[in-house]
This record gives structure tokens, C-alpha cells and sequence, in this order.
């Protein structure tokens, strides 16, 4: 199945993800949520790291059902609408993620994410469960954009420039 093309290329299904880009505004300032990798790979790595919600698109779901799925999934709020769709970003391993922003609000510190088991220590034989996301937070764009794994940089300069529009009508 494909839920993507790019220049009339079909994009496979397995290389497509969708996330939420959540925002507030606080003191007359954006704010965005981002989520930090869980497991002993990413432990005190905090710069170009951090995430939107995103995860991989299910077979026969549309990008934005799988989108509000999975920001439940890795943080255990609910996104609501409206959503502005997000011009889709390309990631150094070839994988698509489509996102939408969306505006809301919640305490990270209730942040409770999905598990999932890996080998560890390497070549142990032995399988450790461990979060998906083990820490969420809210960051000012300056800080998210020293903060977010460089292939979804651009998401938070379109926000940006969405919402500056927006504030000049």
C-alpha cells in the first residue's frame, strides 16, 4: 500500500510516519512540545535529539488517523483539532513524516508512553522493556530548534512562519 508520492514516486507505507507538532502560546511567545527517545541508546543525549509524537502509518490508515494515534501512543494526551497540515520533511534514513500542528495544551510531567523490548545489553540474550518516550517538554522555538533531530528543523520554521501569518491578518 502507498499513502505518499513524491514527484509521482510512490513512497511504501513502511516509509512513511505521522506526527503532531502540539503548541501553545505563553506570554506572547511560542511554545512546543517535544519528546525525548526512550532506552539506554539515548540516555544524556539532549541536544538534536528530541522528536515530535510521530510513529510509523498502519496499513489502511490515513496519515493524520495514525498521526493522532500515535501522539496518544508516546505521550498519552489527545491532540485536538483543528490541524494545519505541515509540508512533509524527508529524514536522513529516507523516511517520510507527515505532521500536523495543532494547538493545545498538557503537563508533561503526566507524559505516559508505549514500550517496547530490546536486546540489552547487546548480545546478551536478555530483553528489556523500555519506554518509547522517557521524557516530555515544552520548549520556546529557539530551544526546540537546538533541541529537535535536524530532519524536523523544518517543521518548526514552517509553524513559525504559519503562525506569524496568522497574528498579521
Amino acid at each position: 500500500m502507498v499513502t505518499y508520492t513524491r514527484n509521482k514516486h510512490p513512497i511504501p507505507i513502511s516509509h512513511v510516519s505521522s506526527g503532531i507538532l502540539l503548541y501553545r502560546l505563553r506570554k506572547g511567545r511560542v511554545e512546543v512540545l517535544l519528546v525525548h527517545p526512550g532506552g539506554p541508546l539515548w540516555v544524556n543525549k539532549l541536544f538534536g535529539t528530541w522528536s515530535i509524537p510521530k510513529g510509523l502509518v498502519e496499513e489502511g490508515e490515513n496519515s493524520l488517523e495514525a498521526a493522532r494515534r500515535e501522539f496518544h501512543e508516546e505521550t498519552g494526551f489527545i491532540a485536538t483539532e483543528p490541524f494545519l497540515p505541515l509540508t512533509p520533511v524527508r529524514l536522513k534514513s529516507g523516511k517520510i513524516v507527515q505532521s500536523w500542528a495543532s494547538e493545545g495544551n498538557c503537563d508533561p510531567v503526566k507524559l505516559k508512553s508505549n514500550m517496547f523490548k530490546m536486546e540489552w545489553p547487546p548480545h546478551s540474550g536478555k530483553y528489556c522493556e523500555f519506554p518509547e518516550v522517557d521524557q516530555g517538554s515544552w520548549f520556546t522555538l529557539k530551544q526546540a530548534m537546538e533541541r529537535i533531530t535536524k530532519g524536523q528543523l523544518g517543521l518548526l520554521y514552517e509553524l513559525q512562519g504559519l503562525l506569524v501569518k496568522r497574528q498579521s491578518r
